[in-house]
This record gives structure tokens, sequence and C-alpha cells, in this order.
């Protein structure tokens, strides 16, 4: 059996990987150009790649008819054409559930980043605007008693919505399928997404990227939003219409937005939201722990080997 890897992973995945097959890897951090991939994945049995691959329809076909499995090291999987895949006979596999409490603690460390406007305070010093302690000077928000909208309820919401009860926040959370009794057994209200986002003090995005999501936070529904209101996302990128969020930054329609995502990823140098003082931007490090990385990287190993061998795969995406 052969596998192709699309990327350098933690070393426990590998050893479990080249147990069962043999494997090509790319020794990179970064990604394989399409082409190369294009090339790598040919006459192999079982494909293990990152969110950042394309994996579409031609690059199955370049692999050939006997690739029974492609693996992806992410919950997300909007860069895989599933249906493609499921109409060669190629099951998909993913790692829910692995990131949600590392993710939910980064949505709330940019919350309390923007809230109190730690990056900014940070530029106050190294600018050497620090002369003395000013009454009127970096003035963030309170989390208690504020409003903390949590736009998407499944496992990573509602991880968020723990930790905003422990600061004493007050919930709202929208989803398409949330009940009422469903939300309160999360200390939470439901609303849709317009009593949301006009009633929110913070707004947390946890959805995936599907054609439903795609720009849900748009010009115009940022214009619900409080003029100081922090956006949070963690999602993806493609969520939020980023050239809106800027203007709405830039503008004054919110107070501030706090990225692990942007679109496209890697942000350009050039985008103009990096000038903005009220934006917070990191490089999709939502999961971004040894542990969690190391356990992923398992959870798809294990996706890949059971799919070489004709088995079951522990998580496998179903086609929508």
């Amino acid at each position: 059996m052969r596998v192709f890897v699309s990327r350098r992973i933690p070393e426990p995945a590998l050893e479990r990987i080249r147990a069962a097959a043999e494997i090509n890897l790319w020794e990179s951090d970064d990604p394989p150009p399409y082409a190369e991939l294009s090339e790598r994945v040919r006459g192999v049995d079982g494909l293990f790649c990152t969110l950042n691959d394309r994996i579409d329809a031609l690059l199955m076909d370049a692999a050939g008819k006997q690739i029974k499995v492609i693996s992806i090291m992410a919950v997300g999987y909007d860069n895989i054409d599933v249906r493609a895949a499921a109409e060669r006979g190629i099951a998909v596999g993913n790692t829910p559930g692995i990131l949600t409490e590392t993710t939910a603690d980064l949505a709330f460390t940019l919350l309390l980043a923007a809230a109190r406007r730690i990056p900014e305070s940070m530029a106050y010093i190294r600018e050497q605007r620090w002369t003395t302690w000013k009454p009127m000077d970096l003035l963030g928000r309170d989390l208690s008693g504020a409003v903390l909208g949590i736009v998407g309820f499944g496992r990573i919401g509602q991880a968020v919505a723990r930790r905003a009860q422990a600061f004493g926040m007050r919930i709202l959370a929208h989803s398409r399928s949330l009940t009422d009794e469903q939300a309160a057994a999360h200390g939470a209200e439901r609303a849709d997404l317009h009593d949301l986002l006009t009633r929110a003090d913070f707004v947390s995005i946890h959805t995936p990227l599907n054609d439903s999501t795609r720009r849900l936070i748009n010009a115009e529904t940022l214009r619900l939003m409080k003029r100081d209101a922090i956006l949070i996302n963690t999602s993806r990128g493609g969520v939020v219409d980023q050239r809106a969020l800027y203007e709405a930054l830039r503008d004054g329609v919110i107070g501030g937005a706090a990225l692990d995502v942007t679109d496209p990823e890697p942000i350009p140098l050039d985008d103009p939201i990096l000038t903005l003082p009220n934006a917070l931007i990191v490089p999709h490090i939502g999961s971004a722990t040894l542990q969690t990385r190391t356990k992923m990287a398992l959870m798809a190993a294990d996706n890949l080997i059971a799919g070489i061998r004709g088995e079951p795969l522990p998580n496998r995406v179903q086609p929508r």
C-alpha cells in the first residue's frame, strides 16, 4: 500500500502510518503546489491532506482508480469535493470533536484580548506613549454582564458558552436547528440572527463554511451590530466578507474584530485591514497546541489506514 502525506505532521502519526503503508512525505510545513500534489498522488492508495490542499475531481482522477481514501487533518473539509469522491468510491475522513476545547480556548482568548485592547496596549508601550497613568486611555470592555452572541452552536460554540458563563456573560445562541430547550441546556437563549446581532456586545462565529454561510457576515449584517460590538471569528474566513468588515471597522460601524481565519489565507500583507488598530488577526492557530495537533494527526492516520485496508473509517464524511 502506498500513501502520500502532504505535510510534515507529528512523528507519532507518521510512525502509525509507516507500520501500515509505504509513505511518500512532503517534507515541508508549506503545502505542495497543486501541480506537484497532482503528481505525488499518482498511483497512491490513500491521501493524507490538510485544509490548504485543493482536492478536486481532477486531482482524484490524477491519483487513479486505485485510490480508496482521502483523510484530512482538520474538522472542516470545504477544500475537498466530497461529492466527487463519493462518485468515485473514495472514502473521506476528518477529525471532528478533537479541536473543541482548544479552539474554544482561542476564541475566548481573542475575545478577551480584543475586549481589553491588548495588542493596542503593547503598541502603546512600543511607541513610547506610556508616560503616566491616564484615566481615559485604552479603555476596554467588561465581560461580566455583557451579552455574547454565538453564531453556530455546535460543539465549539457550546464550549465557548461554558467559558462565557464562568465570566458572568449572558449568552444568545443561533443555529438553524437549535431549539429553545437545547439552548437553555447550555445556559443560552435561542435567537434568530437579526436579534442576536442587534443585542450582542460580542459576536463569536462557529459555523462551517458552505453555500448558506458564505459571507454570512457582510455589510448588511454588520450594520445590525452595536457600534461598540466586537466580532470574533475562529471558523472559516469565507463566513465573513472581509472587505465589508474592513470598512465597518474603519468607519466605526462596529468597535473591533478578532480573527483567527481570513479570506484568503494567508492574508496578503497589503490587505488594508492589517492597518487598523481595532483589528486583531492571528494566523489560524485555533488548534495549535502540541497535544491537539498530535491527536488530530493520529485520528487522521487512523482514517487513512482504515481506508486503505477497505475498512469503515472511524470518522467518515458523508456527502451533502
